[in-house]
């Protein structure tokens, strides 16, 4: 534990020196992490040595220890330690100073050494690929903080509950490997969370096969979410379009999002879409509009009146999908726009 009392502290100026010869900016790291140059011990050469020996030029190792001087606070061996846990997944020293570079807090928290290797080990008996393991690492390194039997339980109760929906043993493996790729923080759950939002979609009487089609639909999302803001969800979106309940379970499952997006997100989009002058029966007919966000709406409606393609008489789907998607639809409008309205190889008219 570091202190981060600075009223009767002074700057340690070995430190200072010390980072100053690596042409560090000291003030930098005073206006954003000044408690870290007060401690009494620093390893600033030990971890800049360290650095450097993984090929980091002096630029790199600078942007390093500004962007996370707490580095310079762990011992050598802590380091050595971690740098050989990363190793496991890394390719070589190239990649994994370029890894350091972009995500230095990922690295340089060592507390939790022993969990990270075990789940690292763990990650790999399971089939998932270095460089998954290494995007994990990086980008949801929090998961790696769990002790690795959690890990294993809460795998364990989605390949059971994978197998009690009808999923097969040959594709689970397949499904449980896609699952943690798209969404990895489906870790940081427990059972019970997992338990109690699957059982809300039977009692809304989804079907065993279409809980499994959600499932995949969603990548997983669907375990950060509750049973109540689900319910809440899709209540608001069958007052909107007045559907019964068979109607309402097959616009969800033709867009998850009804049941992912809390209601004030819900309520903003489709005020945005009726303020272009889309109705709602046009809304029910295409819901997966409602994934999109009002600017990129407001955006795509701007870009295809342009062409006078209009959108109110026409149908959504124009509207939807990604943002290479529309771009292709675009170009087919555009196109067809552009196209000539006789046609080149018909017999001309001699009168004409």
């Amino acid at each position: 534990c570091y202190t981060t009392d600075t009223k009767s502290r002074e700057e340690n100026k070995k430190t200072i020196e010390s980072l100053h010869r690596l042409s560090v900016d000291i003030k930098k790291i005073r206006r954003l992490k000044e408690w870290v140059l007060l401690q009494d011990v620093a390893y600033v050469k030990e971890i800049a040595g360290i650095l450097q020996e993984m090929g980091a030029d002096e630029t790199t190792v600078a942007n390093i220890l500004e962007r996370c001087p707490e580095a310079i606070l762990h011992t050598p061996a802590e380091i050595n330690s971690q740098r050989a846990l990363w190793q496991l997944v890394c390719q070589n020293e190239k990649q994994l100073i370029k890894l350091i570079e972009q995500f230095p807090e990922s690295f340089f928290t060592t507390e939790y050494h022993e969990n990270q290797k075990a789940n690292i080990l763990f990650f790999q008996e399971l089939g998932l690929k270095n460089n998954i393991i290494t995007r994990f690492l990086t980008s949801a390194p929090s998961i790696f903080y769990n002790p690795v039997e959690k890990n294993k339980n809460l795998i364990e109760t989605l390949q059971r509950n994978y197998l009690n929906l009808g999923g097969s043993d040959a594709n689970m493996k397949i499904w449980i490997l896609k699952l943690l790729s798209q969404n990895p923080f489906i870790l940081l759950n427990t059972s019970t969370v997992i338990q109690e939002n699957l059982e809300f979609l039977q009692k809304n009487d989804f079907t065993d096969h279409e809980v499994l089609q959600l499932l995949s639909k969603l990548k997983g999302f669907i375990f950060q979410l509750t049973p109540t803001t689900m319910q809440k969800s899709m209540h608001f979106s069958q007052n909107v379009f007045k559907c019964s309940d068979q109607e309402l379970k097959q616009l969800v499952l033709k867009c998850p999002a009804l049941l992912y997006y809390s209601v004030p997100v819900l309520e903003e989009r489709l005020e945005g879409l009726l303020k272009e002058g889309i109705s709602v029966s046009q809304i029910r007919e295409t819901p997966m509009v409602l994934e999109l966000t009002t600017q990129i709406v407001e955006y795509r409606i701007k870009k295809l009146s342009a062409l006078g393609y209009d959108i109110k008489s026409g149908t959504l789907e124009s509207l939807n999908g990604t943002k290479k998607d529309f771009e292709v639809n675009y170009g087919k409008i555009q196109s067809k726009k552009e196209r000539p309205i006789f046609n080149p190889v018909a017999p001309v008219n001699i009168e004409d």
